[in-house]
């Protein structure tokens, strides 16, 4: 089923040269030559890829929903393959929050598979996301697509959130695109007793980062994205600590300025867990928002070239 009744303009091909193009997919073992677009080629964002099962549980649903919500909350891009069960509910949580979402799929970008998402893929673009293939206009969807298809998803995302993925499973392969792409995989537990998360908790095993609740999901976004672009427009989140990390460095105090060095000391010195690095943002943050407050500072350090996040997401001295 082709998409059908769309402006022309909204139907974009970007290929490798041009500034479009997202640099994160150059890093893939088979870079596409091209990409077909419909929506925003700017949306095309290293962001959060949210994958599980077709046949998601209300729970896997329900999770992939919550957690895409919260993302895009923070700003952040979420990412997946447009399929039923919990692909879908990220994609909805996401623009429900206010925020955008990116489809990659199988067969062209114009080509609704499955046929129902028809008006899901509508609303992704009313939203400011896009449809993204590396398959020319019309081209019928094959099983082997799929497969293919999730190197870019794991590839485009800085880090995958997995919520349900059996043995074997499409979602599990995108885990181990991640991996190979030296993306960093989180995982949402399942029931031991339950088909549908055994793979996901094979990757717990296997050192995959888990979410268990919201605030560790909190934490992975500062981790894995450092400084979060606060939005105070996103639907559903006005609140006070919102405000306060989106205050400009001019209208810190000097106590801030203050604790903001001694936590620029704390880890050029030696890697320190996000555990550690929040008590220390308690103490110094003068209050504001101790998380928005340590995502502000540890990006100011990152970029100036006084700590760095190592693989196993402590920060600590460069070099």
């Amino acid at each position: 089923m082709l998409l059908s009744g769309l402006p022309c303009d909204s139907y974009v091909e970007i290929d490798q040269k041009d500034s479009a193009y997202p640099q994160a997919l150059l890093r893939t073992a088979k870079p596409p030559e091209q990409l077909y677009v419909i929506g925003d080629p700017h949306a095309l964002q290293e962001g959060l890829a949210i994958v599980g099962a077709r046949k998601a549980t209300p729970y896997g649903a329900g999770c992939a929903h919550r957690f895409a919500a919260a993302a895009a909350r923070h700003g952040v891009v979420v990412i997946s393959g447009g399929a039923r069960g919990c692909d879908a509910a990220a994609h909805k949580g996401a623009m429900e929050a206010g925020g955008k979402t990116v489809v990659f799929l199988g067969g062209g970008s114009d080509y609704v598979y499955p046929a129902s998402h028809a008006g899901l893929f509508r609303r992704v673009l009313e939203a400011g996301g896009a449809l993204v293939s590396e398959h020319p206009w019309g081209t019928h969807p094959q099983p082997w697509m799929f497969r293919a298809r999730n190197r870019l998803i794991a590839s485009l995302a800085r880090a995958t959130l997995i919520v349900e993925a059996g043995l074997p499973s499409g979602t599990f392969s995108t885990a181990d695109e991640a991996l190979a792409a030296s993306r960093d995989v989180m995982v949402v537990p399942g029931a031991i007793t339950a088909p549908s998360s055994r793979g996901a908790n094979r990757l717990l095993v296997q050192g995959a980062v888990p979410i268990v609740d919201d605030e560790s999901f909190e934490d992975a976004l500062l981790m894995f994205f450092g400084c979060l672009k606060q939005q105070g427009h996103v639907k559903g989140d006005s609140s006070p600590a919102v405000e306060r990390g989106a205050r400009k460095d001019g209208e810190c105090s000097g106590a801030r300025e203050a604790g903001a060095r001694r936590l620029v000391t704390a880890v050029s010195v030696e890697p320190l867990s996000m555990d550690a690095l929040l008590v220390l943002a308690k103490e110094e943050c003068n209050g504001q928002d101790p998380r928005s407050w340590l995502a502000q500072h540890l990006a100011e350090a990152e970029a100036a070239g006084l700590a760095a996040r190592y693989p196993d997401g402590t920060w600590g001295p460069v070099g």
